[in-house]
């Protein structure tokens, strides 16, 4: 998992409007800056043995860097994300390059953030509702994509998405969460799951810290979080740290910029 990942580029990134609270009008990223860095995460996905796969941006869609919202993915299936308003332009491209590729994809009935609300755990979906996901996308995603769904309710706008407060660090073995972030019934459900569960602060979590990328090997996080970095390597895991400062303008970090496309089927019985 996390070793074939779909990006875009920085090319267009800019704050046309805010749709979370980490973008402001009157806060422009640096386009350099920002495009220097997703280069950087991009190098880091490559260094680390992970086959990337590209989507140009679109002038019109400032937000398609961050390509996890297009869709949910699991073996040769997509479901596509419904975003705001204000990101629905990048459906179509992102559309078209599923099915250029082979995927059977399938339009979300409700509104659904793609992978930013649906982090795949082996078998299991932990899924995001309370801000931009509708709580009838579990079940579509159930049925679509074969998985036992965790349906996981944020607190507020500032986690917008579900990748924002749970992380996958190590599918079936170790979580990392906000405890903060999510009501007491979601809590208590991460708690049940029996794995190892690795608490992140408030002020970690929004410098983005749970926002990272996982292949059980190395972990690809945003630089800031020393606590959650040290954390995962004491539980053996290479932690890459990066500059996200340009990108957190928009809202999003490392794991908000790919788009996930080896999530595993079931292992058969």
């Amino acid at each position: 998992m996390n070793k074939a990942l779909l990006v875009s580029d920085a090319a267009h990134f800019r704050v046309d409007y805010e749709i979370n609270p980490y973008m402001h009008t009157e806060v422009q990223p640096d386009h350099a800056a920002a495009v220097s860095e997703h280069e950087a995460i991009v190098a880091a996905h490559r260094a680390a043995g992970r086959r990337i796969e590209y989507v140009a941006s679109a002038p019109e869609c400032p937000d398609m860097v961050f390509t996890a919202n297009a869709a949910l993915v699991r073996g040769d299936r997509a479901v596509l994300g419904a975003p705001p308003p204000e990101r629905k332009a990048e459906l179509p491209y992102f559309q078209e390059w599923l099915i250029n590729n082979d995927f059977d994809v399938l339009e979300a009935p409700y509104p659904f953030s793609g992978q930013g609300d649906a982090l795949a755990c082996g078998d299991l979906l932990l899924a995001g509702y309370g801000q931009r996901t509708d709580r009838r996308m579990h079940a579509v995603l159930g049925r679509a994509l074969g998985y036992e769904v965790v349906p996981l309710q944020t607190v507020s706008h500032r986690w917008y998405d579900l990748d924002l407060a749970v992380a996958v660090v190590e599918p079936g073995r170790t979580l990392a969460y906000c405890p903060q972030a999510l009501d007491e019934p979601s809590r208590r459900r991460l708690g049940g799951l029996g794995m190892d569960l690795i608490e992140v602060s408030v002020e970690e979590a929004t410098r983005f810290a749970l926002n990272l990328i996982s292949d059980g090997v190395t972990v690809t996080m945003t630089r800031g979080a020393p606590r959650l970095a040290a954390a995962v390597r004491e539980r053996g895991l290479r932690v890459v740290e990066l500059d996200t400062t340009e990108l957190a303008k928009g809202g999003g970090g490392v794991r908000c910029t790919a788009l996930t496309l080896d999530n595993p089927l079931p292992a058969a019985s």
